[in-house]
């Protein structure tokens, strides 16, 4: 375990008055323990300990002694001890001792942290020579006890006790602290020059209520480091040692053989009020004074948050309208197409047909299903009603032709290759047969691998379809354009139509004919095919 020992610091306190003694730097939740002289842990009546800080409730004569703390945390221990010495006076003894320049503005600090940090302060004021103080133009204080002077005269030195009431336990208190002033010189003779804040000056700063904040001030102080220098910021005119959320601090710095005070004051917590009242950064030396400001505002954050509602709401939109083209595509689409018959024709492409219709011969319950698709329902579907143009093998071919060169000139004619599958088209498990295809399937199947054209258009019926077992070419097919299944029930036969006719190409103007022009349509199917 490390140690470590403080020096002996000596407080001068009088009887009557309260005294509150913080063991260093101990925050108000340290695990601190308090004893007098060389290790007693009893402390005499009128002392205890609060949350670390050790009370004199109030201040006696058998109080005079010396009080070790300890305060122990996981990387060690520290020790330190104090020295007490308690006088009998009305006013404690001067512990410090500050040198005032005559005809020079000044600043007295009444330094009772611990006191003001109890947030019961009731009145602030100043004595002379434990005598209070006559009111004077030149003498003003503020309400965390700072007394200014306007403009130090030697009548002015002598000792001066800040006195704080407070309220303790439903009991009024007085804190009472001593400081000797004397006011000896003047700055004729000297070469001290007047002091001035380069910045901040009027400035504004948007801050968050409850945000940690540091304000930077410089001061030019002249050409040399005058130990009488001072730098200080206030709050709204009072002393930022009435603040624990307040801390400042200073240095001298050098720049271009020029000499410089920089100040810091950090505020760990921003508090409402220390929005919208002056904060002033002072500097003071035997030359003069001068102060910068600056204001803390809350940053309004209304622009921000319409831009980041208006965000949110344009990506819900565009989430939106996504939605609406993803589930809607087809319907868009179809629409789209419609209306667009109405003003634009097809381009002649040397096609005579929308597209080639190939299904396996009926041999089984899923091939039966398949012609009667292919023979009767696509047919009055997609010719009767929407003018699409279908060769269908078995009702548009002419018998005794060469079937090979007839069959691939005509697919080649055609835009698209619908074929039609089902279960039965799969081999026997045992794979001695193979999969079974049609010469017009596979000659379509081929341009369409090797030039997109026509595209082919897969359509399942009689159940699920076991690609594994069938052609690569299929396969290929399946996996890059999916496939659309055929289900005779109402919705679904209409989900299908939509789909089939989505990937069907557009048609002349004129769309689906009457049934009075049905008759001219089988009329050219038959000059196109005289043999049917």
């Amino acid at each position: 375990m490390h140690h470590h020992h403080g020096e002996t610091d000596t407080y001068r306190v009088s009887i009557g008055h309260l005294f509150l003694l913080r063991c260093l730097s101990a925050d108000n939740h340290a695990n601190v323990t308090w004893s007098r002289g060389g290790g007693d842990p009893s402390l005499p009546p009128g002392v205890e300990v609060r949350e670390g800080l050790l009370w004199f409730l109030p201040v006696q004569m058998s109080h005079d002694g010396v009080y070790t703390c300890e305060k122990r945390d996981p990387p060690g221990a520290l020790r330190a001890t104090f020295g007490v010495s308690v006088s009998r006076g009305k006013c404690p003894d001067p512990p410090e001792y500050k040198s005032l320049s005559l005809e020079v503005p000044g600043s007295l600090s009444c330094k009772q942290k611990e006191i003001f940090h109890l947030k019961s302060t009731r009145n602030v004021r100043w004595m002379k020579d434990c005598r209070p103080m006559e009111g004077g133009g030149h003498v003003t204080v503020d309400h965390g006890g700072l007394m200014r002077l306007s403009a130090a005269s030697r009548g002015d030195s002598g000792n001066y006790t800040c006195l704080v009431d407070v309220s303790v336990d439903g009991r009024t208190y007085t804190a009472a602290r001593s400081i000797r002033v004397t006011v000896d010189k003047g700055i004729e003779g000297t070469l001290a020059v007047k002091p001035e804040v380069v910045y901040p000056q009027h400035k504004v700063l948007l801050v968050q209520e409850g945000a940690r904040v540091e304000l930077e001030c410089l001061a030019s102080i002249g050409f040399s480091e005058d130990p009488e220098t001072s730098m200080y910021w206030t709050v709204n005119e009072t002393d930022t040692d009435g603040h624990e959320e307040l801390h400042d601090s200073w240095k001298f710095v050098h720049h271009r053989g020029r000499v410089f005070g920089e100040s810091t004051l950090s505020i760990s917590n921003v508090r409402r009020h220390f929005l919208n009242v002056p904060i002033f950064c002072w500097v003071l030396n035997p030359g003069g004074s001068h102060k910068g400001d600056v204001w803390l505002q809350e940053a309004d954050h209304r622009a921000l948050y319409t831009a980041v509602a208006l965000g949110l709401s344009s990506s819900l939109a565009l989430v939106l309208l996504f939605a609406v083209l993803v589930f809607f595509r087809v319907d868009l689409v179809l629409a789209h197409r419609k209306l667009l018959r109405t003003f634009s024709k097809r381009a002649l492409d040397g096609k005579l047909y929308d597209a080639y219709v190939s299904f396996l011969p009926p041999d089984g319950p899923g091939s039966a299903e398949a012609a009667s698709l292919a023979l009767g329902l696509l047919p009055e579907e997609l010719e009767e009603q929407h003018g699409y143009s279908l060769y269908i093998p078995g009702r548009d071919d002419c018998p005794g032709e060469a079937v090979h060169d007839a069959v691939a000139a005509t697919v080649r004619r055609c835009r698209r290759l619908i074929i039609i599958i089902s279960p039965e088209a799969n081999p026997p498990p045992d794979g001695r047969t193979e999969p079974r295809l049609c010469y017009e399937q596979k000659v379509g199947l081929h341009d369409a691998l090797t030039s997109n054209d026509p595209r082919v258009i897969l359509v399942e019926v009689g159940g699920p379809v076991d690609y594994s077992r069938l052609p690569e070419s299929l396969r290929y097919v399946r996996r890059r354009h999916g496939a659309l299944r055929w289900r005779s029930t109402r919705g679904a036969s209409r989900s299908f139509w939509k789909s089939l006719r989505y990937h069907m190409p557009s048609v002349p103007s004129g769309g689906a004919r009457p049934p009075s022009e049905l008759s001219h349509r089988r009329t050219a199917r038959l000059l196109r095919n005289p043999c049917v």
